[in-house]
């Protein structure tokens, strides 16, 4: 496997940058910020920009936890991609990253002095810094509501805090810190924009219920009707026991994965609330 490094400091561009690099390249997975990135899609690993602290983000960007290491050590085996882009702040970080993941040093190193200008630079970290945009290099879900015929940008800033404030609730960022947010860009242009309709939002509600027949049963899926931040609530019908309540938290999990994975767009806020119990 050939790798890659691509270095700049935080905040200049890079995760952006690394879309016309990968494509001009042939390179076909990329590992930023603690994600493992193939042909676009999402396949392992878990975002730094989810943690609560510079502490765990540093960690998680680093591969330090063993789950999160394994995951994408697994992933490298199984999809076995020809060339890798590590992307990292400096030569010493994506080392580290390459030999923590069980990977040579990189083959080639690029910096982002080499592909973009000092003005493009400063323009990212005003990005970053006064915005808090952050790039991730995958495709993102194009959502259309039905009820509106409203269609999202293309470039979508898309709170990146949803699991860790729903599913898992975290502390969230000081009032004095930027509110850090996600701007999620296709990888690979054969892939295009896709929609999603809010049909195809209730059938992904109801075929993940489908694991769970007999124990639990969607009675009502409720939103709040806005096209940034949605919240969702799944109203259900559980059996009544000490279980009921690691029932609806697996459910709810389940949900979450399942719309993260097939359709790359992520809800502000997913709540399971017991409606009937029998």
């Amino acid at each position: 496997m050939r790798i890659v490094s691509f270095t700049g400091k935080s905040g200049t561009g890079k995760s952006y940058q690394a879309t016309a690099i990968s494509q001009s390249r042939n390179i076909d997975a990329i590992i930023d910020d603690g994600l493992l990135i193939y042909k676009g899609q999402i396949v392992a690993g878990t975002s730094a920009k989810k943690c609560v602290s510079k502490a765990a983000a540093m960690r998680t960007a680093l591969f330090n936890y063993e789950d999160h290491r394994a995951s994408v050590r697994n992933a490298l085996v199984k999809y076995h991609p020809e060339s890798l882009m590590i992307i990292g702040t400096s030569d010493r970080m994506t080392n580290i990253i390459a030999e923590t993941l069980g990977l040579h040093m990189p083959d080639e190193r690029i910096y982002i002095e080499d592909v973009t200008t000092e003005e493009e630079r400063n323009e990212a970290a005003i990005s970053r810094g006064k915005m808090g945009e952050h790039v991730i290099p995958a495709p993102m879900g194009q959502l259309k509501r039905d009820f509106s015929g409203y269609f999202i940008n293309p470039i979508k800033y898309i709170r990146d805090r949803a699991l860790g404030n729903t599913v898992r609730p975290q502390q969230g960022p000081s009032n004095d810190e930027p509110d850090d947010r996600t701007v999620v860009r296709p990888q690979y242009s054969y892939l295009g924009l896709f929609s999603i309709s809010e049909k195809a939002l209730r059938d992904i509600v109801e075929i993940t219920s489908d694991r769970y027949a007999g124990r639990l049963e969607v009675l009502d899926r409720i939103d709040n009707g806005k096209q940034e931040n949605m919240i969702l609530t799944i109203d259900v019908r559980v059996p009544f026991n000490c279980n009921a309540v690691k029932l609806c938290t697996d459910f709810q999990q389940d949900v979450y994965d399942a719309i993260a994975e097939m359709t790359a767009f992520t809800i502000s806020s997913l709540n399971i609330r017991i409606r009937e119990m029998y």
